[in-house]
């Protein structure tokens, strides 16, 4: 190993323990999930002189892991769980459990060092658990919602009917907090502001962006499209020209944007829905039409936050936008 070489530990978390492997090394050992477990790990990374942890997001078992590695200033990627399986399987290795999990999450810090490390934001902490508490409590109403469209018993008609009633206050309150949280932090403050100057963006939206896309203003218009899940790829092979996909991406904040957008490019934004006419005339399909206004909207939201500028109806109304090939559509 080079002498200026970062050691990396890979560290697989479950409920009651973690599993840490120090791949260059071939040191493993496992710590139970306790303030002392804790120590004990710092203890043996300062042994080691281990530079860098990766890990997996675990259901928020991880997160008393994560604050103990930041305040002992390890620094600290959180590592996409599909693409350390993908990478498994890429190296043969079919076999699963968690020592050989810390060895694949080590192994896959080792190859892409560029997986960026997360800057420890509590407030953000904070906004994402609320902001993904309120969505659980929406689709716990959409189910229970659906599922009085057909007969039952009245005993279980009053039971849905009140736990609709008991969602939509939580869903109330949690909205209460979301807006007290971003209005206390300045930092959120400044961006909703700049987010919700968006004609068709409203606070709900604007929020959910905060918390999961923080990357916003600072990176390229394709990797912003390309973490909300809106960017086309090339399937290509020799003079075989596929059709174009978008893949990937952030679920939970693109199935958000998606509703915003919708209102935007549809009613309340003119120049998105001037586009999205244009788009339509020209022949596309609707949700092609619609991807590409998704696209559009997060570039211009790049931007803006990047410039710390509000909305420009007059800047707007005539740009062109970064269009989908007319075989684009959502995956």
């Amino acid at each position: 190993m080079a002498q200026d070489e970062v050691i990396v530990v890979g560290i697989d978390v479950a409920k009651d323990k973690v599993d840490g492997c120090i791949r260059s090394l071939s040191q493993r050992q496992t710590f139970p999930s306790t303030a002392e477990g804790q120590r004990a790990l710092i203890r043996w990374l300062r042994k080691y002189k281990v530079g860098r942890a990766a890990m997996e997001a675990s259901g928020g078992y991880e997160r008393n892991w994560a604050k103990a590695l930041r305040e002992a200033r390890i620094e600290l990627c959180i590592v996409d769980p599909k693409r350390v399986r993908s990478f498994a399987r890429s190296a043969g290795r079919l076999a699963k459990n968690d020592a050989i999990d810390a060895e694949m999450i080590a192994w896959f810090a080792e190859t892409f060092t560029d997986a960026p490390g997360q800057a420890y934001d509590a407030e953000r902490e904070e906004l994402v658990q609320i902001v993904n508490a309120r969505q659980r409590l929406l689709d716990l109403q959409t189910s229970l919602q659906n599922r009085g469209e057909h007969s039952s018993p009245d005993i279980v008609q009053k039971m849905q009917a009140r736990m609709l009633k008991q969602i939509a206050l939580e869903v109330a309150k949690l909205e209460t907090a979301i807006t007290a949280l971003v209005k206390a932090t300045a930092h959120f403050a400044e961006l909703a502001e700049i987010i919700e100057s968006v004609p068709g963006i409203g606070k709900t939206t604007s929020a959910g962006l905060i918390a999961a896309m923080p990357e916003l203003g600072r990176v390229s218009d394709n990797i912003a499209a390309a973490l909300l899940g809106v960017a086309p790829y090339d399937d290509d092979s020799g003079q075989r020209r596929g059709n174009r996909h978008i893949k990937g991406g952030r679920r939970k904040v693109r199935n958000l944007f998606y509703m915003a957008c919708l209102g935007a490019a549809t009613r309340h934004n003119p120049a998105l829905k001037a586009f999205y006419d244009r788009l339509i005339a020209r022949g596309k399909q609707p949700k092609v039409a619609l991807t590409a206004c998704m696209r559009k909207l997060i570039v211009i939201l790049n931007t803006m936050i990047a410039r710390r500028q509000k909305w420009d109806a007059a800047r707007h109304k005539g740009s062109d936008p970064a269009r989908l090939p007319p075989s684009a559509c959502p995956a």
